[in-house]
């Protein structure tokens, strides 16, 4: 997985654990993670780690959607079932090497889609907002900013600015109260997943505009469902974390028991408003 300080891939392996529990008749687990979500070197480091150790399937959820590749290919070389979930690797490269890695996840650019409607029925044509993005050189991020775009279009609103902030909440609060220092008239902060998003919240209450300022995450972590559900964010999205390393897993088993070519498989992403509960 990636970064194990965010609440998502927390959720994500505590659901995986859950699910090994019930079927410890059919696999042993060993959940690795990395120490921030851009950290390529040691989840690289990683998978060399489970090849050497023999392992019949990894199930990975890259932090970079290129970079993890070549090491992935070696793994599928080598005889082990490689799962691709959360983060898209790159089809141009992937379609470019003799393997066959499945993605299994969510749409995410209609994901962020969804939310960036909800957002857009809360503000005129005309209007300004603002992007956070995660890390550029994943195909999520660059999905999930591409879905907040297709709303906005849609809806005739002015994007004035798109940063990256790399996942990460701290950095996410810096972004956000600059772009709020250089637009006084902002309406709105999408941000491509929760972490950012507290940290926008974070700067919108320094800045003394909240109730002013919009903000719309990606993830369903509890402090944003919080958030949502008390005012301070109108949306997330949901994309059921805790099951998306079981929803591999179970398609890994599945490739294991019956040497079937894989396919991608789409799992569900829905909008979370107040009142919509976790």
């Amino acid at each position: 997985m990636k970064s194990l300080a965010n609440e998502f891939f927390i959720n994500m392996a505590d659901g995986a654990r859950r699910h090994q529990a019930a079927n410890a008749d059919q696999y042993e687990l060993v959940v690795n993670g990395i120490r921030n979500e851009s950290d390529l070197a040691q989840q690289v480091a990683l998978v060399e780690q489970m090849m050497a150790t023999g392992v019949d399937a990894i199930v990975i959820a890259p932090a970079d959607s290129k970079g993890l590749l070549p090491v992935a290919r070696r793994a599928a070389a080598q005889g082990i079932v490689v799962v691709n979930i959360d983060n898209r690797f790159d089809r141009e490269i992937l379609a470019g090497m003799d393997i066959s890695i499945p993605f299994v996840g969510p749409d995410n650019r209609a994901g962020a889609r969804k939310v960036g409607d909800v957002l857009a029925a809360e503000l005129k044509a005309g209007d300004q907002v603002a992007i956070i993005g995660g890390n550029p050189g994943a195909f999520n991020a660059q999905q999930r900013q591409a879905g907040f775009e297709d709303a906005m279009r849609a809806a005739d609103i002015e994007i004035v600015s798109v940063q990256a902030a790399d996942w990460e909440q701290a950095r996410a609060a810096n972004v956000a109260a600059a772009i709020l220092g250089e637009n006084p008239e902002l309406k709105a902060l999408l941000c491509a997943n929760d972490s950012m998003a507290l940290g926008a919240v974070a700067a919108v209450r320094q800045s003394g505009r909240a109730g002013e300022v919009l903000i719309v995450g990606f993830d369903n972590i509890s402090a944003a469902n919080s958030l949502v559900q008390s005012g301070e964010m109108l949306a997330t999205a949901n994309q059921y974390g805790d099951q998306l390393a079981v929803f591999g897993i179970e398609y890994a088993l599945e490739i294991l028991a019956s040497g079937q070519a894989p396919a991608d498989r789409d799992t569900p992403v829905d909008v979370v408003k107040a009142g919509a509960g976790q």
